[in-house]
């Protein structure tokens, strides 16, 4: 029996990402030592007093039930941290749970759009972006991210027509891959370029305290008029280090806020009840050591940017995010190329900047999720190997 797939799945294709780990696995078979840069996984620890919330309400039968909703406790606690960490006021009903933004955002575009809307997306893009639109069967108009206006979206770019039909637009500060970050004036040209349109904005808000150089990252509500307009998808993964547990929440313009309810209730039975009191912990809790995780997150960059700079890699100094994004030597002709030559001579394993868009070509990301003193060895390997001669 022949079974096909829907037509819809060949829009989606691993490529890449399969040979770099079909590559890594031979590697590591064959003894050879291997840095992996690829995954934005933290390899840092989440706080003690989140992994005790969650195993004690483990422990409990009752917990092992739909959830069915979020519970009151962990909205309220959504609601107090918006107002101490961004100064933001929200309320409870503009609010939801989402089992990670990559899901959210997954599933923005089949809760928001219809044949004829068009998404306005960032290139380069985290992939999701472009697969959440295409899944609600939005044209797609891309706009440029480039090093020249500091990765930064200009409105006056997008034709007016495109505009017009568009649905949402979406932006995402610090942004990986580009490790970029949001200005004011740039938050308030987006809402008013939103209102002008009647479009909605959402905001992928997952780095906000992995923010370098004395920068404190904000929400995108904390601006007049967000909240009008938009929505901010946030997330616990990055922050408190539980990417596992998929802990984010939209929060925002009730009317999105609502349609993304009405989808998820036909698709999911809510967030697995310990973790709702994993996230309450984190929410209510302690914040020293996400500062302190800042710090490393910092001191990281400061060893790989500067380190490939002392070797004649010109790399500038990530901005934000766990990432940094590095243009490829000039003597190789595709992201793609350099990176399988990167880890065939030192073991390096980086992610190829077209995986991002086409405006990702020419570029490589880099996940600091390695100690320094590993970062600093690393660096010896690149610079023996001679792959920047």
């Amino acid at each position: 029996m022949e079974i096909r797939q829907a037509k819809m799945l060949d829009h989606f294709q691993t490529g890449i990402f399969a040979a770099l780990n079909e590559k890594k696995e031979e590697m590591i078979k064959s003894g050879k030592k291997v840095y992996n840069l690829s995954v934005g996984t933290p390899d840092f620890k989440p706080q003690q007093h989140i992994i005790d919330a969650l195993v004690e309400a483990a422990k409990d039968p009752d917990q092992y039930v739909y959830a069915l909703r979020d519970l009151p406790e962990m909205l309220l606690a959504v609601k107090d941290y918006y107002l101490e960490r961004f100064g933001v006021e929200v309320e409870t009903d503009e609010i939801t749970s989402i089992h990670g933004s990559q899901e959210g955002i997954g599933h923005i575009g089949m809760a928001l759009t219809s044949p004829g809307d068009v998404a306005i997306l960032p290139n380069p893009g985290y992939p999701i972006f472009e697969a959440g639109a295409y899944l609600g069967g939005a044209e797609q108009y891309f706009y440029p991210l480039t090093a020249e206006n500091n990765y930064l979206p200009d409105f006056s770019a997008i034709p007016e027509d495109v505009a017009e039909r568009a649905k949402f637009m979406i932006l995402s500060y610090p942004y990986n891959p580009v490790c970029a970050v949001g200005t004011k004036e740039m938050y308030e040209e987006a809402i008013a370029f939103a209102k002008k349109h009647n479009i909605i904005i959402i905001h992928d808000n997952a780095y906000s305290d992995i923010i370098y150089d004395g920068e404190t990252g904000g929400s995108f509500l904390a601006y007049e008029g967000a909240k009008e307009v938009g929505v901010e998808c946030f997330s616990l993964s990055k922050s408190f280090n539980v990417t596992g547990c998929r802990i984010s929440f939209v929060v925002g313009n009730k009317q999105v806020v609502d349609a993304i309810k009405l989808l998820r209730s036909q698709i999911d039975f809510g967030m697995f009840l310990p973790i709702q009191r994993a996230a309450i912990a984190a929410l209510r809790g302690p914040k020293d050591a996400v500062k302190e995780q800042c710090r490393e997150y910092q001191r990281r960059r400061d060893a790989l940017c500067g380190g490939l700079r002392r070797i004649g890699w010109n790399v500038p100094d990530s901005k934000g995010t766990m990432f940094a994004w590095a243009p490829i030597p000039q003597k190789f002709s595709s992201s793609e190329e350099f990176c399988m030559a990167l880890m065939e001579k030192t073991g390096v394993i980086c992610t190829p900047g077209h995986s991002f868009g086409s405006l990702g070509e020419g570029y490589v990301r880099f996940a600091l999720v390695l100690p320094v003193e590993v970062i600093e060895e690393m660096i010896e390997v690149i610079d023996k190997s001679g792959i920047l001669k």
